[in-house]
């Protein structure tokens, strides 16, 4: 069979489009896999009935300690894959869950707060009959492994914060307060271009690969729930910009490590002019300044790395995981 020119680049064209796309996934990603399974944990809050979503990997041999790893805003539980399967090949049991309004999880429109999800992730480690354990935070995950630690110190043994985000009061550098409603209406009419543009900006240097996160964050916009799922990430987004942990860090008493990438830029600005904005997210600076914060801190910083590490220099980032924890 004879294929033409013209036709073999058509066909091909038509591939690299096809892998451009997204396809549609559900308010709690149902149509994507996790690498391990999941598991629910049904409760109550505010009122209406909600499901943790969460995996629980166990090791073959264990060395008697579990592992809490917790997400970014933007991510699901799944982007730990490699860091999971690191850390049960060392003895650990991990336990990845989705926060409340995220991945898996319910999304339920109510009233966010760190110290819920706090309580949430309390309640599943009772649930699991598990006393104290060690936390892996990314991001937004950062502020809840923080809130986590603070509220219930007696229940962590050790915290590695992975470029967390709020270690600034954006409120107080000039970024002004936006309405839930204004939130709501950006990510409602946010284009498949536009996340991965955003997403694009986590790295110094975008590879292929990372297309697939962006994938998911945008699958739940075009489907039936994309009202709900527009709605919850406004409320996230308000939870985050008004409760900076920056400021109760000096109270952690675990031993901490503070990984961050110097090329990160992470900020919530949107509205502010640009002479506050460029003031903002140098985690270049921001690392040294945090850990000076924290009574008992160690600071590693990766050059030429931006806002995921664990993506970006997994081996690297695996590394220094083990050797914190085994210390």
């Amino acid at each position: 069979m004879k294929i033409t020119l013209i036709t073999f680049l058509t066909l091909v064209l038509a591939a690299v489009v096809g892998q451009a796309q997204p396809r549609e996934l559900g308010l709690r990603l149902e149509g994507y896999k996790y690498p391990y399974p999941v598991a629910y944990m049904k409760t109550t809050v505010q009122g209406q009935a909600v499901e943790i979503a969460y995996m629980d990997v166990k090791p073959n041999q264990g060395n008697g300690q579990t592992v809490v790893l917790m997400h970014g805003k933007n991510f699901p539980a799944a982007y730990w894959e490699g860091v999971i399967n690191v850390l049960v090949k060392d003895g650990y049991r991990v336990i990845a869950p989705d926060a409340l309004g995220f991945g898996k999880s319910s999304k339920p429109t109510l009233q966010y707060s760190f110290s819920l999800l706090a309580l949430l992730t309390r309640q599943l480690l009772d649930t699991l009959s598990i006393d104290k354990v060690s936390i892996i935070a990314h991001s937004t995950g950062g502020m809840l492994g923080a809130r986590f630690t603070l509220s219930y110190p007696g229940r962590v043994d050790k915290l590695l914060l992975e470029d967390p985000i709020g270690l600034e009061d954006w409120r107080s550098k000039g970024v002004p307060y936006r309405k839930i409603d204004e939130w709501y209406k950006e990510e409602r009419n946010a284009s498949y271009d536009k996340v991965v543009n955003y997403q694009k900006d986590y790295y110094p240097e975008w590879k292929e690969a990372y297309r697939k996160w962006a994938d998911i964050q945008y699958g739940p916009l075009m489907g039936k729930g994309a009202q709900q799922y527009a709605m919850v990430s406004a409320l996230t987004y308000d939870m985050i910009f008004t409760q900076p942990v920056i400021y109760e860090l000096k109270h952690i008493e675990v031993p901490v490590l503070l990984i961050v990438g110097r090329e990160d830029h992470t900020k919530i600005a949107r509205g502010a002019p640009k002479g506050v904005t460029d003031k903002l997210g140098h985690y270049k600076e921001l690392g040294k300044k945090v850990a000076a914060r924290i009574p008992d801190c160690r600071l590693i910083e990766y050059k030429g790395v931006g806002h995921i590490p664990h993506l970006q220099i997994p081996q690297r980032f695996y590394k220094d995981v083990l050797d914190f924890l085994s210390r």
